[in-house]
């Protein structure tokens, strides 16, 4: 699944090892679904988007 998490966590100024501390997480899970080689549960997904206060749809993309 593709994602726009790199874009959104860089234009807040968060390293991925801030963003993982927001969310309970290791760096190395927020590394790996950036890149696309992880795709988060659905609590972890309603986080991500309640942390960045966008909407599921606008960071995650299924095609």
């Amino acid at each position: 699944m593709k994602n726009h998490l790199k874009a959104l966590r860089a234009e807040r100024g968060w390293s991925q090892a801030d963003l993982a501390e927001r969310l309970n997480v290791s760096r190395q899970t927020v590394n790996a679904i950036e890149n696309g080689r992880y795709d988060p549960s659905l609590p972890l997904a309603f986080l991500i988007a309640r942390t960045f206060g966008l909407a599921i749809e606008t960071i995650f993309d299924d095609e």
